[in-house]
């Protein structure tokens, strides 16, 4: 894994243990020293299931091990959270607006991947399914999520300046101050209702650029399952944001 702009991996030493124990057996742990991080941090990678120790230039290493062995019980709670995300692979069940469809390989189509009632079918190589089904979703979401938008924006006469279908894993969605709206591809694989949610979401901050009363007295205004979708979200959400990490490219 290549570690991002300003960081660095630390040089392994032996106070720092190369993994943790866990209920299910071990878990590998990377420890990296960051320039831009202002305090020590922790996360669970998408692509390795292991989880990643961040400490800023001026940390040391007893402040990582500290956090590291205080949290064992929001790592377990996060790699349970994460056991759910669909693989794309060959007998995989991936959900399109909340419904599962099998990932078929039909090694000599043509189209790359294609929809057949509730079967997403991959051609060629059984290496390419992975980067096939992310794309095939991405392209998906780029058309659908788009003109969801752009039928609520004119339902509320919200209107971004632009919408952008990105590759994230941390968000659903976000909105500039200029008016751009980011959306997750991930998103195309929630129920329609999650999604309407997000998109009004991302929309109602065109008006209040913020979390204050106003803005979610706009939400619930303009979102009457908000609640039930952020319940969705809670118990769901974590598995399909890292679906296909490490499969795409902005």
């Amino acid at each position: 894994m290549i570690p991002p702009s300003g960081s660095s991996s630390v040089r392994p030493a032996q106070s720092l243990p190369c993994s943790i124990a866990m209920p299910d057996g071990p878990v590998p742990v990377e420890w990296r020293r960051s320039t831009r991080a202002r305090r020590v941090s922790l996360r669970v990678s998408p692509r390795t299931r292991g989880v990643i120790v961040t400490l800023p230039a001026s940390a040391t290493t007893e402040a990582g091990l500290r956090l590291l062995r205080t949290h064992t019980g929001w790592i377990e709670k996060q790699l349970q959270r994460r056991a759910h995300t669909p693989r794309f692979e060959a007998g995989g069940r991936v959900p399109i607006d909340g419904a599962d469809h099998v990932i078929c390989h039909t090694p000599h189509g043509t189209g790359g991947a294609w929809l057949e009632q509730s079967e997403i079918h991959v051609s060629g190589d059984a290496a390419f399914i992975p980067r096939r089904v992310t794309d095939f979703l991405r392209r998906l979401a780029t058309r659908k999520l788009a003109d969801r938008m752009t039928a609520l924006g004119a339902r509320t006469g919200l209107m971004p300046a632009q919408v952008a279908i990105r590759d994230t894993t941390s968000r659903w969605g976000s909105c500039t101050a200029r008016g751009r709206v980011m959306l997750s591809w991930r998103l195309v694989m929630t129920p329609v209702f999650v999604q309407d949610y997000v998109i009004l979401h991302e929309l109602a901050h065109l008006r209040h650029l913020n979390h204050s009363a106003a803005f979610w007295a706009l939400v619930d205004l303009l979102t009457p399952r908000r609640h039930e979708a952020e319940r969705w979200l809670k118990l769901h959400g974590a598995a399909l944001l890292h679906a296909g990490a490490g499969h795409s490219v902005d």
